[in-house]
């Protein structure tokens, strides 16, 4: 028998995969409630959060009860076909029957793909033929239907109201409860059909009596689930890893898999279950997952692209104090939700710690690859980073070249902070991390930069932080809040740790001589060295 891993590609499969229970993942005996009464209802979540494993688990414990005949069928191979009709609801009965037959088997001679698809016309089929199937069968049907936002325009529009319009024939003569499934609510599509009207899906598929959404992994769950390969292998980890984890994921399942994954078996050296892991081996499988761009990656930078995730994440991104929730349409920030990408705190947040590392790196990775800045310039003689000579060459390269590669950037408004993390990254990356904290309203972006000073976990870590702030109003009262705030952050860290508060001065007005200058303050207990920029 395969020993189990934890899983970052497609369902699990419990019989190799370590797992939280899908069905204990949301709750069933709410469905089961919604099913048992007749409703055709919304499950939706980010991507790669578990949904189908959830629908797969749901359907084996419907079948396995007896009282119903539950289907399950993707309809994600539609989404090419676009606009073609007929091809998208042929293509979703087709796939259908292939999933009836796994379960129905031979039962239904009469409904065969080919004397089912031949002769009805596209507007009809899929009602059609969900309606000549519950009257054959001998329980009722209940049918989930995953990936349906992947369906657009016309055709989303043809699956919907087929479905609504055999409704009223339920569960005699069409499925006693639908399922759909996907990243969004379907009330929140905005549909462009073919002849660029456009409708929203909630007047397509006014039936709907319920949206419930999957959530992420408890903090418990989390630990269940990594304690399973302590049980199965008997690598242990350090209680010290679990905080971390939670800080680094929230929860999001694909992210919690990945980093079980990368740190128990990608870092090949903790193959040998005898070693245990530690705090410093989740920071490094963090990174390693940053850096390699898996899909989940490299779908959450593909949406940063999009106008409507701009108009969200930007503001965050420049910690725009004066920047208020309502200021951003409320139709944006539920999209940008329904991704994943944010938390609907108050005020709005990056949704996990990954996903708040992942989002300025990748704004600027054309940046970092364009900086020829080495980090052995700015190392002392004891692996330290010598911040004083590293802030005072990016006061230099700011002054050259701050208006024309900011002009590079999609996230204009976020621009100053965007540039100095990534001169900060391309000095640090592969030698220490660097923590973010950066949020709609909070007036400023704290960066800390942790540093390992000898290799292994233990050894001596430098600590610096860093403030940034846009300079708006009175300059000394803004340097005054700004002290206040990085010595309160100061308070949290380490003793030693280094502090540094950089005032970007973004008036056209100002000459370079003045806004170019830093000095030394006394604060509260700390010394701090503030930067104009």
């Amino acid at each position: 028998m395969l020993p189990k891993i934890f899983n970052t590609a497609g369902p699990i499969k419990p019989e190799i995969h370590y797992n939280v229970d899908p069905l204990t993942r949301f709750n069933l005996e709410e469905i089961l409630s919604l099913i048992e009464y007749g409703k055709y209802f919304v499950l939706h979540a980010p991507r790669q959060t578990g949904k189908t494993s959830c629908l797969l688990a749901l359907r084996d414990y419907l079948n396995a009860q007896g009282d119903y005949c539950a289907v399950y069928v993707n309809v994600e191979s539609g989404q090419s076909l676009r606009n073609n009709v007929e091809e998208v609801i042929r293509n979703v009965v087709s796939n259908l029957c292939d999933e009836l037959s796994l379960i129905i088997g031979s039962k239904l001679p009469n409904l065969t793909r080919e004397e089912t698809i031949a002769q009805v016309p596209a507007s009809a089929l899929l009602s059609g033929y969900l309606s000549r199937l519950s009257q054959a069968l001998d329980r009722p049907l209940v049918v989930f239907i995953d990936e349906i936002d992947a369906l657009v325009g016309d055709s989303l529009v043809s699956v919907l109201r087929q479905i609504r319009s055999g409704y009223g024939k339920r569960p005699a003569a069409f499925p006693q409860s639908i399922i759909l499934c996907g990243v969004r609510d379907v009330r929140d599509y905005r549909i462009v059909l073919s002849n660029q009207d456009i409708i929203t899906g909630g007047s397509a598929f006014n039936i709907k009596a319920k949206s419930l959404r999957l959530g992420n992994f408890s903090k418990e769950e989390i630990h269940e689930l990594y304690m399973q390969h302590t049980a199965a292998t008997g690598q242990e980890f350090d209680e010290a890893c679990f905080p971390l984890i939670w800080e680094a994921t929230e929860g999001q399942p694909w992210l919690v898999n990945a980093l079980g994954y990368e740190v128990t078996y990608e870092i090949k050296e903790n193959r040998d279950r005898n070693v245990r892991i530690t705090p410093e081996m989740i920071y490094r499988a963090q990174e390693n997952i940053i850096y390699r761009r898996d899909t989940h990656i490299d779908i959450l930078i593909d949406k940063l692209k999009e106008d409507r995730v701009r108009r969200v994440i930007g503001p965050m991104l420049a910690s725009d104090t004066d920047a208020k929730d309502t200021s951003v349409p409320q139709d944006d920030v539920q999209y940008v939700y329904d991704l994943g990408l944010i938390a609907l705190d108050k005020p709005r947040r990056i949704a996990n710690g990954i996903y708040r590392e992942i989002i300025p790196r990748e704004l600027t990775w054309s940046t970092q690859d364009g900086l020829i800045q080495q980090s052995e310039w700015y190392m002392n003689a004891d692996n330290s980073i010598n911040m004083e000579k590293l802030l005072l060459d990016f006061q230099q390269f700011f002054r050259q070249n701050a208006d024309s590669w900011i002009e590079t950037f999609d996230y204009k408004e976020s621009g100053p902070q965007l540039l100095l993390q990534a001169f900060l990254q391309r000095v640090v990356n592969g030698g220490g991390y660097i923590d973010r904290e950066y949020g709609l309203g909070r007036g400023r972006t704290d960066l800390l930069i942790r540093k390992p000073l000898t290799n292994g976990y233990g050894g001596p870590i430098q600590y610096i932080v860093l403030e940034l702030k846009i300079k708006r109003g009175d300059l000394e009262k803004t340097i005054q809040r700004g002290l206040e705030q990085t010595a309160e952050y100061m308070d949290h860290c380490p003793a030693g740790t280094e502090g540094h508060f950089i005032l970007f001065n973004r008036d056209k007005g100002t000459p370079w001589d003045e806004k170019i200058w830093h000095r030394t303050e006394q604060y509260h207990g700390h010394i701090l060295t503030v930067w104009g920029m």
